[in-house]
């Protein structure tokens, strides 16, 4: 049997040759798909400009829940009621105070992630099944909150709601048009991936992966796992807040029917279909809950037929691909890549 030290020279100028030859690197996916969403309003029409800037802001609220699943191993079905609660404080803030829209959907971000961090109390407790009936509980008590109070649109007082004068939220001064604000929104949504990324690689990750696998282990290993809970319940809040004031910039007005409890069930399920453990799975989540209905619609069916499909596409994750669609196009680019290595 021949060692690394007595293979030929020709054998291991092979070898190292072969090694030196690897894949683009990762960060290659990322930036190619900025830069078609930055070509994209160049052949898009108005109508599915909005809906693609819809899909660019779902992708950040997949990615929220993600990060929670992913890492935490926690099912969070609120992601729609912070999304909510950080569309209602960037709207109001728009309104009463005039700051400019990045601190607008900042502040919002902000109250959507203590709320989080207050959502993450329950956490500490319990997990799985328990844990996604209080949440979705919770979504379910902020929608019938904000079908009392409604969302802002110009009035006075606190609430600013008013039934006959309405405006509109103005948008940032560098996006007014829906071509600019789709690039404004593919940025912000960059960021938002940048800082997983960075959590993820960080500190805060190496504790979240302990605490996934073992809260004990994670505790006898020197982690607080109160405080990295509380932590990435509150980023995830952070991060769907912000989604919501992007989606209140985009449709410059929302209300009630902007944020049903059920689509927090449905978009944390396209988040599995999709693939929780890839970052572009949330971009294949945000495309079926935004584009499909959009293109049945367009082709003459029923957009609502697209949860027919959801479901199926839910019980395939499940059975034969737990890592989602991302997981499997992560599965079919390996394999596709170890081939062309061998070939050459």
């Amino acid at each position: 049997m021949q060692t690394a030290r007595s293979l030929p020279t020709s054998d291991v100028a092979s070898t190292i040759g072969k090694r030196d030859r690897k894949p683009l690197p990762r960060a290659w996916a990322p930036l190619g798909l900025i830069f078609a969403a930055f070509l994209l309003p160049s052949v898009a029409g108005a109508l599915w400009l909005k809906v693609m800037t819809s899909v660019v802001i779902y992708t950040l609220t997949a990615a929220s829940i993600g990060l929670l699943y992913r890492k935490l191993g926690q099912v969070s079905l609120a992601q729609v009621a912070f999304m909510g609660c950080g569309g209602w404080v960037a709207l109001r803030l728009a309104y009463g105070v005039g700051l400019p829209f990045e601190l607008n959907i900042f502040v919002g971000g902000l109250f959507a992630a203590l709320t989080g961090m207050i959502f993450a109390y329950p956490a500490l407790k319990m997990r799985g099944l328990y844990l996604a009936l209080v949440t979705l509980m919770a979504a379910g008590g902020f929608g019938i909150l904000i079908n009392v109070l409604q969302f802002p649109n110009g009035g006075p007082g606190f609430l600013g709601f008013a039934v006959k004068s309405v405006s509109y939220m103005p948008r940032p001064w560098v996006a007014q048009t829906d071509a600019a604000y789709f690039r404004y929104c593919v940025i912000v949504v960059a960021l938002g991936f940048g800082l997983i990324y960075l959590h993820e690689h960080s500190r805060p990750g190496r504790a979240w992966s302990l605490i996934r696998r073992s809260e004990a282990v994670a505790m006898s290993a020197g982690v607080n796992v109160t405080a990295y809970k509380i932590w990435g319940f509150g980023l995830s809040g952070f991060l769907a807040g912000v989604a919501g004031g992007l989606l209140a910039g985009n449709l410059q007005l929302l209300d009630a029917r902007s944020f049903p409890p059920a689509e927090s069930v449905m978009i944390f399920a396209l988040t599995v279909v999709g693939g929780a453990w890839h970052w572009y799975g949330a971009v294949i989540a945000a495309l079926l809950y935004r584009f499909m209905p959009a293109l049945l619609n367009d082709l003459g069916v029923n957009g609502d037929a697209a949860y027919i499909i959801f479901g199926a596409a839910l019980i395939h994750a499940l059975i034969t691909a737990p890592q989602g669609i991302a997981g499997q196009i992560a599965g079919l680019s390996t394999r596709w890549t170890k081939g062309w290595g061998a070939s050459r």
